[in-house]
């Protein structure tokens, strides 16, 4: 099995920063990909920003010059600094990874980390 856990997330005042992150760990051979969504109350999870395991990202419109999402390939984890954020980017934000198991290629969720962004 496969375990996503995100940490970093918190409370910020609009502006500020928060930078997360989110460790794979278990059966794991490779990982093709790994990103960022996000879910706030009443409202459907969106892709945030992902990374390829060649280092090709991409960005939701809303986020470009505002968040780099990178990873770190020998720990498995991926990182999503977020600059000059704003009360609209609140939400839950969960990690996702397009990981092989095997020769199998899996999808896996992280529990979620809260990032409120609030004066």
């Amino acid at each position: 099995q496969v375990q996503l856990v995100e940490s970093g997330g918190g409370l910020v005042q609009p502006g500020g920063s928060l930078r997360l992150s989110c460790a794979a760990s278990g059966s794991i051979r490779s990982i093709n990909a790994m990103g960022w969504y996000r879910q706030a109350p009443g409202k459907e999870r969106e892709l945030v920003a992902i990374i390829t395991s060649g280092g090709f990202t991409n960005y939701r419109n809303s986020v470009k010059g505002r968040f780099t999402i990178s990873r770190d390939k020998a720990k498995n984890t991926v990182y999503l600094q977020m600059n000059s954020l704003k009360p609209e980017d609140t939400a839950v934000y969960y990690c996702n990874a397009d990981v092989v198991v095997g020769l199998v290629g899996n999808n896996y969720w992280g529990q979620g980390t809260q990032v409120t962004v609030s004066s």
